[in-house]
């Protein structure tokens, strides 16, 4: 047994309860981006970047990296973070979640994603917020503006709606709402936004962060996936599906997701720009 397997099994009787957990899912394998948390970006692992953006967050008590592979474990720790190994079997980052979850003593557990290693710690500090001051919440998110056309239309960039006081309605991976006058005036969508590029503050992209108490996370881990959640691909739409409310709450900051080649090449441009000093 590893000196980390060991530690590992002592999770639930160390007698310590942590508030609030973030916790990381990262995998080695990606079909685009093979080894991906590993990327250089500045000198960094992209896993690194992650972990310190967490870490900077005021309220979180703990920040973990869960991973099914030694190779990922060793870098975070190497830099100082915290690693956990876990099965490699899970079929989504939730799931990995959730077995850590099962494994420790907290009260609120936050799902970061692995990779985006410039999300701003007053987003996740956002997303906390409304579990910190709602005992009755279970489960809270972001949403930021979409400021490109592309990226409206694209499906690779979750959209949501939300009711008046901040509940979600639906996420999406097409365009939501439908801005049907402005279609028919203008005979399709990419027209009508290219003609009225106002229309695009109408819209918000989901950030991919999750907020949950405990409790919630592992029920919600246990229940089957729901129709809605597997035709459009998207998890959150299983909690929908079964009432819950997940608050959403705007920010103002724009995530970069490293999914593709070109996604990289855009960070290591961003990263390179701002040390240089560039605005």
């Amino acid at each position: 047994m590893s000196p980390r397997q060991g530690r590992e099994g002592e999770e639930k009787g160390r007698g310590e309860v942590d508030d609030v957990v973030a916790v990381i899912p990262a995998r080695y394998g990606s079909t685009r981006l093979p080894g991906k948390p590993l990327l250089d970006l500045g000198g960094t692992p992209l896993i690194v970047h992650v972990v310190r953006c967490a870490a900077a967050v005021r309220g979180i008590d703990r920040v973990l990296v869960a991973t099914d592979d030694e190779r990922i474990a060793a870098v975070v720790e190497a830099a100082g973070g915290e690693a956990m190994m876990t099965s490699p079997d899970h079929r989504t980052g939730t799931d990995r979640l959730a077995e850590v979850a099962s494994r420790i003593d907290a009260g609120i557990l936050i799902n970061l994603q692995g990779d985006e290693p410039f999300i701003a710690p007053e987003t996740i500090e956002a997303a906390l917020a409304p579990l910190l001051a709602d005992p009755s919440l279970v489960m809270s998110t972001t949403s930021e503006p979409i400021g490109a056309i592309e990226d409206l239309l694209s499906p690779h960039v979750v959209k949501v709606v939300t009711d008046p006081a901040g509940f979600a309605l639906y996420f999406s991976r097409q365009p939501i709402p439908f801005p049907r006058a402005a279609v028919l005036d203008h005979g399709s969508l990419p027209a009508a936004l290219a003609a009225t590029p106002e229309l695009l503050s109408r819209y918000r992209k989901h950030s991919g962060l999750y907020v949950y108490r405990r409790e919630f996370l592992l029920a919600f881990a246990s229940w089957a996936t729901t129709p809605l959640e597997s035709l459009e691909a998207l998890e959150q739409l299983r909690a929908l599906e079964h009432g819950v409310r997940i608050r959403v709450v705007p920010v103002g900051h724009r995530s970069i997701g490293v999914d593709t080649p070109e996604d990289l090449d855009r960070v290591r441009q961003q990263l390179a720009a701002s040390s240089h000093g560039a605005p």
